[in-house]
């Protein structure tokens, strides 16, 4: 990208947008375009939901980003295999030239989300070009790792979200204009959501994208697994070569706000009485004889006063909040900022999971992170452990921390809307 006259562009570098040949379904090779999508892979519940996904459609690209085998390398190979033939026999197809992509989201109630999909540069922390806000849980970026070395593709775009001036010559406009031409696909999946994708190839139109966002910096909204896998593919591959960028699609949430909402827990082997028995004297409980709705009001309450969570998993709600304050002072690291101190997401880990209850949060066999509130619910309930909701966080506190340089605790946000997997993919030997 020539940025000459850009000298602000040219020191920071800020994000960079490039074009490639998307890689999308052939709608005459499959039942619908709707019946091969699919949410992000850690937004499906398994394995409920990964069996509807599979038996929706024999194409779905549920079998791509979460391939069910015996092993991990099983898995990934099974992955790779179905990726290849799905391209020989044309069910995948890549587009004729390089373009970038406008993507919309709309909902019946009003929500409308547009971005544009791209291969960004991968930096590194230090260049502040795009913030995490979240930590990492290493066995998943080791797991999205070998998916994408196995297949030499990246199956999902992230999430980033920037903030764009308004400016009359902006990519947000760009996007509304593009908007009102015939796009390359439409379809409305089953959660209600229509989704619309155009491509943008004309030299003018991308060259006006990238001046623009080479201005911008970005936050990390959803993918922060990805992103580190982009960059541990990167440094493993030297430079250039096609691991130097990765597949994400960048909001303007100056122009189109998303929605942000909490990620919950699932705790397998602590049934509720012992959750709420453990937290005598520490915390207040109550319980709630209300429907989830009407708990979730409650939880919203209550967390405007303080920390505050919902238990769940023996058929009523049990409220947790007014915690001990020496408990906090003992537990929770000094040397951090208040707004990081005070997260609920922070109580729930050092304090809850480390002090009181006892168990690791990287261990998939204690605990899972599931974004479905009623999903949550159900599953505790049918296998006896005890559900955690949480109440979200502003999306100006994540920022915030962000651009501090401070991460928040693992799965403390929810962005969305979620763009779906299996519109678009970049395959990396073509």
């Amino acid at each position: 990208m020539n940025t000459a006259g850009h000298s602000e562009a040219t020191e920071h570098r800020g994000l960079e947008l490039t074009p490639f040949r998307g890689l999308r379904y052939d709608p005459d090779r499959v039942g619908s375009l709707a019946a091969v999508t699919s949410p992000p892979y850690d937004v499906v519940v398994r394995p409920d939901g990964l069996h509807h996904l599979e038996s929706s459609d024999p194409h779905n690209i549920v079998r791509l980003i979460l391939p069910q085998a015996a092993t991990p390398s099983a898995r990934n190979e099974q992955a790779a295999e179905t990726l290849h033939r799905w391209l020989s026999e044309g069910v995948l197809a890549t587009d004729p030239e390089p373009g970038l992509y406008i993507y919309e989201q709309r909902d019946g109630a009003g929500m409308l989300q547009r971005g544009i999909i791209g291969t960004l540069r991968v930096s590194d922390p230090g260049e502040q070009v795009v913030l995490p806000h979240e930590d990492v849980m290493p066995h998943i970026v080791a797991d999205r790792a070998a998916l994408m070395r196995a297949t030499s593709a990246n199956l999902e775009p992230l999430l980033l979200t920037y903030r764009g001036d308004g400016s009359a010559n902006s990519t947000a406009d760009l996007i509304e204009r593009t908007a009102d031409l015939p796009p390359l696909l439409s379809t409305t999946t089953e959660d209600g959501f229509s989704h619309r994708l155009w491509s943008v190839t004309a030299p003018a139109d991308l060259a006006a994208i990238q001046t623009d966002l080479a201005r911008h910096q970005a936050l990390i909204a959803d993918g922060h697994h990805r992103w580190a896998t982009y960059r541990r593919l990167r440094a493993e591959h030297p430079s250039p070569s096609p691991w130097d960028h990765g597949l994400v699609l960048l909001v303007d949430t100056a122009r189109y706000p998303l929605r942000v909402r909490a990620i919950h827990r699932l705790l397998h082997d602590l049934p509720v009485d012992r959750a709420v028995a453990a937290l005598h004297g520490l915390f207040r409980v109550r319980r709630l004889v209300a429907p989830l709705p009407e708990a979730l009001e409650v939880l919203a309450d209550a967390a405007c006063e303080g920390n505050a969570f919902l238990l769940a998993g023996d058929g009523s709600f049990h409220l947790v909040d007014r915690p001990d304050p020496d408990l906090l002072a003992r537990t929770i690291p000094a040397d951090r900022p208040a707004a990081w101190r005070t997260l609920d997401a922070t109580v729930l880990h050092a304090t809850l999971l480390e002090h009181v209850w006892h168990i690791p949060e990287d261990s998939p066999a204690h605990i899972a992170y599931i974004h479905d509130t009623a999903a949550t619910v159900a599953k505790a309930e049918r296998d006896g452990g005890t559900a955690v909701l949480m109440h979200p966080v502003r999306e100006e506190v994540v920022r915030d921390l962000a651009r501090q340089g401070i991460t928040m605790p693992r799965k403390s946000t929810s962005f969305g809307p979620k763009p779906a997997s299996g519109l678009v993919l970049r395959t990396l030997d073509l």
